[in-house]
């Protein structure tokens, strides 16, 4: 039977949430093999069973205690090569060596699995999504009477990346540095980004704009000859140049120069003192897409990074961005909030191409899940009262630029 799992309450105690520790016993002769079914979090250790590492960290700690109030130490830590999970459903540790009767294993989980922890209750897996969904629309007397479980998974993660693109709110965000190349790689789970803006000394995040035709990154790099024609190698590809010129000139390029804020008796362009620029009329405002000092950045699909202005330099960023939900496939999280849109949203791809439907019960389905889906969008604009009067009382005040 397949499990539900909407309506199960909460497993783990206060000190499993707060502090990511859990005491148990080895009462009754000891043993290798200790479980942890309560916690929400999956365990990952850094060896295998044959205390081959793995990985470079894992995400807990194991100390052999001789009572339950033994103060954890590094004399009581048990090697992490003598530890591995052998099953982690219901988090389950194999234990190289059997651990003594009367004694307390106690496992202690990283700050970051703790951190990643904390505000789990708000969220489902796209596999708990899956599970629901069969056990709840799936089988005799209901629309769908019979489906293959690999069909809902792919309406499942079709839904999932529809609506991380319009409706769910970015949670992926990194903070970096912009090296002397003016360049950082584009995300691993990138689809699009939502917005990159360079921190000051407070903190205080400054919009960085995009380039918008004011300068380019070119995808091909043809090599030319005298007459301007690609010139190709042995095997009749086009020779590609090593840099870009263009890109070249832009990060050489001054800011100042772009956004008019310069020594106006440096002759070097049209924002100076010369009298007859002044005259036929060539200082005559300032272009607002450009009058700003935050700095540019492009999207360099040639190179797979975020390109930046020269004032950027050095700066550390904030860039966040979309991704579609399923980097980590059926553990992705999903929202409880828009739970009801995700079911509404399977069963209307699920329907459609079905024979064994009408097309009023199509139709009826779409509209579902379109009227569900408007609902998550108001659901995760989380508007609250006093924060709408406080931007309010701004009203009446003048917006200057």
């Amino acid at each position: 039977m397949t499990k539900t799992v909407a309506t199960i309450p909460m497993q783990e105690n206060n000190a499993q949430y707060y502090a990511g520790q859990q005491i148990v016993s080895t009462t009754g002769g000891g043993g290798n093999n200790f479980s942890f079914p309560n916690l929400n979090t999956t365990l990952i250790s850094n060896y295998d069973q044959f205390g081959t590492q793995v990985r470079s960290t894992g995400n807990f700690s194991v100390h052999l205690l001789d009572t339950a109030a033994t103060v954890p130490s590094t004399a009581n830590l048990i090697s992490p090569a003598l530890v591995s999970v052998s099953n982690d459903t219901n988090n389950t540790l194999l234990f190289q060596n059997a651990l003594a009767a009367d004694k307390f294993v106690f496992l202690q989980l990283t700050d970051v699995a703790i951190a990643d922890n904390y505000g789990s209750y708000s969220y489902l897996s796209l596999d708990d999504i899956i599970n629901n969904f069969l056990t709840a629309y799936v089988g005799q007397d209901k629309v769908v009477q019979t489906v293959k479980r690999s069909d809902v998974l792919f309406h499942a993660r079709r839904a999932m990346q529809e609506l991380s693109y319009d409706t769910l709110p970015s949670a992926k965000s990194m903070e970096l540095t912009i090296s002397p190349n003016l360049t950082v790689p584009i995300p691993q789970d990138y689809v699009n980004y939502v917005r990159l803006a360079w921190s000051d000394a407070n903190g205080v995040l400054h919009t960085i704009y995009p380039l918008n035709g004011l300068s380019g990154n070119p995808t091909e790099l043809p090599a030319q000859d005298s007459q301007g024609v690609p010139t190709q190698d042995a095997f009749s590809n086009n020779l590609q140049a090593a840099q870009s010129l263009i890109e070249e000139k832009w990060a050489a390029a001054n800011n100042k120069d772009l956004s008019g804020n310069y020594d106006p008796y440096n002759n070097n362009g049209v924002y100076d003192y010369i009298w007859w620029k002044q005259a036929y009329g060539q200082r005559y405002g300032l272009q607002p897409s450009t009058s700003q000092t935050n700095g540019y950045f492009s999207i360099n699909q040639r190179l797979g990074t975020f390109s930046f202005s020269s004032n950027l330099k050095n700066k550390i960023i904030e860039l966040s961005y979309i991704s579609d939900g399923l980097s980590v496939n059926l553990n992705s999280i999903v929202p409880k909030l828009i739970e009801d849109a995700m079911y509404s949203k399977i069963m209307s791809n699920i329907v459609q191409p079905r024979r064994d439907v009408d097309g009023g019960t199509k139709q009826f389905y779409k509209r579902d899940a379109y009227v569900k889906t408007r609902n998550a969008k108001i659901r995760l604009q989380n508007l609250k009262l006093d924060e709408i009067v406080q931007v309010f009382r701004n009203q009446a005040k003048w917006i200057k630029h």
